[in-house]
């Protein structure tokens, strides 16, 4: 995250209101921890926070009616995670693609984050599984080109990605800028900010569509819920279109973990909404500045390549 990005997010929450006290509030869990609070009584979600885990999205096929592996299984899988992911564990001259470029210091890949145990992050439906009205439909790639930087995808520009996040090979982490007005996501990943506004009213006109739609958030006792729609058919969730409805809840369960739950829905994608969960850990490092744009020579070599392509195809027919 650029310096610039994130005092331009600072600055637009603590303009909107003045700035944070913490106290402590009275109401704690069972081994003493209180929810920190700000001087409006609010829980205080502030910070950087970890999202990677190794936990699948989908129950896979073989754990079929399980909602939870054993310790032993949890620790068998970090373990063959790792394994696979590192280039020590492979042959000297084996093949290597993009999931053996790196050693792994450079994966953020979940072992020993804030374990799960979950055999899915989705928790309805109870079988685990996106309820797809169409699976080929719904995961099928849009075809995309090589005229220019426009005819490829929002990710491979380096403009943003679909939302909600979910666990990848790398930069798995959000900071949370928190005033009682607005609420600021600054999402590591293409380094966007999500500016989030709280008891602001209804959504914007249908019209308006956003990469990352329109956002409005409210509190439901000490759980934050953000509620985002008109999201532009640009962006792509899983298949989904324009016509997601992303709800966010995010809440501080101890002191170090934060409990995120979402549901989309989207009926032209989905035969019904689906919700998914998992724990967030407290991350103490810094975000630092996702540079995509600075020599992108993936694109550049990309569209180098095609015109050379172009003018051998050309050559050829002649």
């Amino acid at each position: 995250m650029s310096v610039r990005v994130l005092a331009a997010a600072v600055t637009a929450v603590t303009l909107a209101v003045p700035s944070l006290s913490v106290a402590q509030a009275p109401a704690g869990s069972d081994d003493g921890w209180t929810v920190p609070r700000t001087a409006d009584g609010r829980p205080v979600l502030q910070g950087v926070w970890d999202y990677r885990t190794i936990t699948p999205l989908e129950r896979p096929e073989s754990l079929a009616g399980r909602d939870f592996l054993t310790p032993e299984e949890v620790a068998d899988l970090e373990a063959r995670a790792l394994e696979r992911n590192t280039d020590e564990a492979r042959p000297a001259d084996a093949a290597r693609d993009v999931s053996g470029a790196y050693n792994d210091f450079w994966w953020d890949r979940g072992q020993k984050v804030v374990p799960t145990g979950r055999t899915s992050l989705i928790v309805d439906p109870p079988d685990g599984r996106i309820p797809h009205v169409d699976r080929a439909r719904s995961t099928r790639r849009t075809p995309r080109g090589y005229d220019g930087p426009e005819s490829r995808n929002l990710w491979e520009r380096c403009l943003t990605r679909a939302l909600p996040r979910l666990s990848g090979a790398y930069n798995n982490n959000f900071q949370i800028v928190q005033s009682a007005g607005v609420v600021a996501i600054i999402n590591e990943m293409i380094h966007e900010v999500r500016l989030i506004p709280i008891n602001s009213g209804p959504h914007a006109d249908p019209k308006i569509r956003q990469w990352a739609g329109d956002s409005r958030g409210h509190w439901e006792g000490d759980t934050l819920v953000v509620d985002t729609t008109n999201f532009s058919d640009k962006t792509s969730f899983r298949g989904s279109g324009e016509n997601l409805h992303l709800v966010e809840r995010f809440t501080r369960i101890s002191d170090n973990t934060l409990l995120y739950e979402f549901t989309v829905d989207d009926p032209t994608t989905w035969s019904r909404p689906w919700s998914a969960e998992f724990p967030i850990a407290k991350n103490e490092a810094l975000i630092y500045e996702y540079a995509c744009h600075e020599g992108n020579y993936g694109m550049t070599n990309l569209l180098r390549g095609a015109r050379v392509q172009e003018r051998e195809a050309l050559l050829g027919s002649r």
